[in-house]
């Protein structure tokens, strides 16, 4: 038996027993059932604090209240785990708040999403861990960390571990920095989706099967994601298979570290790409994704690309899917590996491979390749005189708060 105690800013504290055998309990129950209560009646200011322990939960936790921090006392000592979850489609669920702070606890194998900020603003998740610990599952929940339609968002020193989608996820976002993290055996590391103004860096993104992705897809309410920086990231041996359900994510190839589609003004500069079995880096067109779009607000290709100042190590000796086996044979020339950078090639009709600004500079002896997906492969370039092109650097993404909110 173990005593638990919420503290906050309240006056008077609740305490009770909880038992932490595996299975959930009438105590464990009591745990769960006293937690959400102080989440549904917490008051700006108020930090609710829950100690050490392994807590069984069966059903997920909400909070819809701002001005809170509920914190634990280390990803490492603090777990709810929800390996015998049967309501709830998260782990946590923050709905429509505003100025909360999650920190310094871990949520294991939710049997969804593991903690999702829908609709916020102003969010700091810190020194979370978020894990499925039976490894790649496809029954694994789809993402880790998940703002979505949130503004204002830090996510630093966390961990993301087994996600069926993506470990750490910012959708349909603005103003969103994720620092400092480590994602690792997920099928995406990190996914940036439609979302524009976003600094991704300082992360160990390792044995996912694709290391970091920046996508625009069709047929959502924010369709055109920019402004997104990914810098200083080591992105190593990301060659995990990929074990996601049938959809768009289960297309990306095995292998790759960094994958942008459909996005524009993108920078990514300063990141070591290590061994990353098929390519460090693809950039494609939606259409090369093979999935269908009837939006016709929808841009479907990516533009105003700046690659630089990377390093490129090995990798591309081992590409995933049959169209990437063939490049292979193609890029003969290159040592008999895939170069470190691809491109699709698939450009308006009116518009050449210049006009795009896709632009490679200072990146070492990189290899790059023009696939020519709309030609079927038939003419493969390596040519970079089109992409020896310099663009702005984007700002930094900041917000008047997001230096008092850092951790250390």
């Amino acid at each position: 038996m173990r005593w638990l105690r919420f503290a906050g800013l309240c006056a008077s504290c609740v305490l009770w027993s909880v038992s932490q055998a595996g299975a959930i309990s009438e105590t464990d129950a009591a745990f769960r059932k006293q937690l959400q209560l102080r989440l549904i009646q917490a008051q700006p200011g108020e930090v609710i604090e829950i100690p050490a322990g392994k807590w069984q939960l069966n059903r997920g936790l909400s909070l819809n209240k701002s001005g809170v921090t509920l914190r634990g006392a280390g990803p490492d000592k603090t777990i709810l785990s929800f390996a015998a979850q049967s309501f709830g489609a998260e782990g946590l669920l923050i709905n429509a708040a505003t100025g909360v702070t999650i920190e310094n606890l871990a949520i294991e194998d939710p049997k969804g999403d593991g903690l999702k900020a829908n609709g916020c603003k102003d969010i700091v998740i810190r020194n979370v861990r978020v894990e499925w610990t039976r490894g790649p599952d496809e029954k694994n929940g789809a993402y880790g960390l998940y703002p979505v339609q949130s503004e204002r968002v830090l996510i630093e020193h966390s961990v993301a571990i087994g996600a069926s989608e993506a470990g750490i996820y910012a959708g349909q976002s603005r103003a969103v920095v994720i620092r400092k993290n480590r994602v690792a055996f997920n099928v995406a590391g990190m996914e940036i989706e439609n979302s524009s103004d976003v600094d991704v860096h300082d992360n160990e993104v390792i044995d996912n099967a694709g290391g970091i992705l920046v996508f625009n897809v069709p047929d959502v309410p924010v369709k055109d994601g920019r402004r997104v920086r990914v810098f200083d990231n080591r992105i190593r041996a990301n060659n995990t298979r990929n074990f996601a359900r049938p959809g768009l994510i289960f297309t990306v190839p095995s292998g790759t570290g960094l994958m942008v589609m459909a996005n524009s003004e993108v920078e990514v500069s300063g990141n070591t790409f290590e061994d990353n079995a098929t390519t460090h880096a693809l950039i494609i067109s939606f259409m090369a994704s093979g999935k269908p779009q009837n939006d016709s607000g929808f841009d479907p290709y990516p533009q105003s690309l700046w690659i630089h100042h990377n390093d490129f190590v090995g990798g591309g000796n081992a590409p995933d899917m049959h169209a990437l086996k063939a490049l292979r044979i193609a890029a003969l020339a290159q040592k008999g590996r895939l170069p470190d950078v691809l491109w699709d090639g698939v450009t308006p009709r009116k518009q050449d491979a210049a006009q795009m600004q896709i632009c490679l500079r200072d990146n070492g002896g990189a290899t790059f390749m023009n696939f020519d997906w709309r030609g079927r492969f038939d003419q493969p370039s390596t040519d970079l005189a089109p992409h020896d092109c310099e663009l702005p650097s984007l700002p930094p993404v900041s917000w008047p708060d997001l230096a008092a909110s850092a951790g250390s």
